[in-house]
């Protein structure tokens, strides 16, 4: 996740730059873009994390129809986001 939040860390000092010497609508809108892109996985990631941690349970056994609830969630979830 550090990964990603460092990538995203990049992609706002790109807008920022950009921003600053007057540049294309264009491409800041593509800069833009791409940030939300990847911030929109990192919340994913961020979601599915929570949801195995704490309805399934590290470290606790699960119920076959638990996991596949939890799966079917992030699913959904990803495919909200995108």
């Amino acid at each position: 996740m550090l990964t990603r939040v460092r990538r995203i860390r990049g992609q706002v000092e790109a807008i920022e730059r950009t921003l600053n010497v007057g540049g294309e609508y264009e491409k800041t809108l593509q800069l833009v873009a791409a940030c939300r892109g990847a911030l929109n996985g990192l919340m994913a990631e961020l979601i599915e994390g929570h949801l195995r941690i704490h309805i399934l349970g590290e470290g606790q056994q699960d119920l076959a129809s638990q996991r596949e609830a939890v799966d079917e969630l992030v699913a959904v979830v990803k495919r909200y986001i995108k």
